[in-house]
């Protein structure tokens, strides 16, 4: 039968004399025998053990845990899986931590962040639903947009680029920001009034989808070639805009048109589905902030 020493176990598995000694002394590797003068030896079932506590014990399991496998008390399968879980844990909430700490790093701001970041699946969607139930709330809404609304889902992944953990602060902080939720409840009130009257809001009229991306390429276009928002050029774009608003909405031009525009501009709402869309992966919301800023003053 083959012994081999502690000299001879250290140079096969890379461990030290001095961990083997004390696997040994633990009971981890029983010694097989002994020499004349009094040295240890260990068989190859010893080597064996030896080497599947230094692979377990590479892999971050406990002695204890050891110990259970090799007096089969446990599987190796059962543990790998075990461990395998917990990595996985410690791996998303190392992955959050480097988000959050990119972020942290581009703004500055900790306490937030970190408060954000950290809440869970149902905490990030109860900050939504709260938001939904402030502005929408005892309205008599066309059911079709209410439901779709409502139906969006906040899917930050377990690991986030840290643009979209910005997003999801900036989306959570949008949400609860009582300026923001005032101007969507004054929306929805209208919404609720325009429906009161007939008006067909279970979606943008094709007219209207088609008005909202002439008055943006306008606005894109004047901006590109210079032109100040307080300039007879502009009024002409404002005059362009508001025939093809007033063809859309059915709605002459004039202080209703105006009124109208002015009720369902706030371009915050168009920055809420972008930031929709940036958490959660979907394909960019083009953000027509600058354009519709520059209409808003060219109206004035």
């Amino acid at each position: 039968m083959t012994h081999y020493s502690i000299g001879d176990l250290a140079r096969m598995t890379g461990l030290s004399t001095r961990t083997i000694r004390f696997y040994s002394d633990s009971g981890l590797v029983p010694v097989a025998g002994r020499t004349v003068g009094g040295f240890r030896t260990y068989d190859v079932d010893g080597l064996a053990r030896l080497k599947l506590v230094r692979t377990l014990r590479d892999l971050g399991v406990d002695l204890p845990t050891a110990r259970r496998v090799l007096a089969s008390e446990v599987s190796v399968a059962e543990v790998a899986r075990t461990h395998a879980e917990a990595i996985d844990a410690q791996m998303r909430t190392l992955r959050l931590r480097r988000a959050v700490l990119r972020v942290v790093a581009r703004n500055g701001e900790v306490e937030m962040v970190h408060e954000l970041a950290r809440l869970s699946e149902q905490e990030r969607q109860a900050v939504l639903d709260d938001f939904f139930e402030e502005v929408f709330g005892g309205l008599d809404l066309e059911p079709g947009f209410e439901q779709g609304m409502r139906s969006v889902r906040v899917e930050l992944p377990d690991d986030p680029a840290p643009e979209q953990l910005e997003a999801w602060i900036e989306l959570a902080n949008l949400v609860r920001d009582p300026d923001f939720r005032a101007s969507i409840r004054r929306m929805s009130v209208r919404h609720q009034e325009l429906r009161a009257e007939g008006a067909d809001l279970s979606a943008p009229a094709p007219e209207q989808q088609e008005a909202f991306r002439y008055a943006m390429s306008q606005a894109r276009e004047a901006m590109t070639a210079g032109v100040s928002p307080g300039s007879p050029e502009a009024a002409a774009v404002v005059r362009r805009v508001d025939e093809r608003w007033s063809t859309a909405l059915d709605v002459p031009v004039g202080p209703e048109l105006a009124r109208r525009l002015e009720e369902f501009g706030d371009p915050r709402a168009e920055r809420y589905w972008a930031l929709i869309a940036r958490v959660n992966g979907w394909p960019a919301v083009p953000d027509t902030a600058a354009e519709r800023a520059w209409l808003a003053e060219a109206v004035r």
